[in-house]
């Protein structure tokens, strides 16, 4: 049993930053690719950004440039650093392991003036 925890979500104003952090529950952490989704009211679930076990990322063209996502191993924890918040960037924030059945709880973020 795999258990995912996010938490750093919260209310930011236009333009400011977040850190989200998601800790795994298994030490064997280091070898999965992890993602994180969001999803706003009334909205699919998508894709934020993902980093595998080496350490490559890639992005959603929504956020590219503003959002980093990075991973400590050793910590078995991945973090979503988000800056230059807009207001779309509104949603709850999902920690996935990619490929998987397992999913944190969510996180909500919410950014207005």
């Amino acid at each position: 049993q795999v258990r995912l925890v996010e938490s750093g979500g919260g209310v930011v104003r236009p333009g400011g930053s977040l850190r989200l952090s998601c800790e795994a529950s298994q030490s064997i952490f280091r070898h999965y690719s992890m993602s994180w989704y969001r999803q706003a009211p009334e909205e699919q679930r998508e894709l934020v950004a993902r980093i595998t076990g080496s350490g490559d990322t890639m992005y959603g063209d929504s956020v590219k440039g503003r959002f980093t996502i990075s991973r400590d191993n050793a910590k078995a924890t991945v973090y979503l650093q988000m800056n230059s918040l807009k207001p779309e960037d509104t949603a709850v924030y999902y920690c996935h392991i990619t490929g998987s059945e397992w999913w944190g709880q969510g996180t909500q973020v919410t950014v207005a003036s």
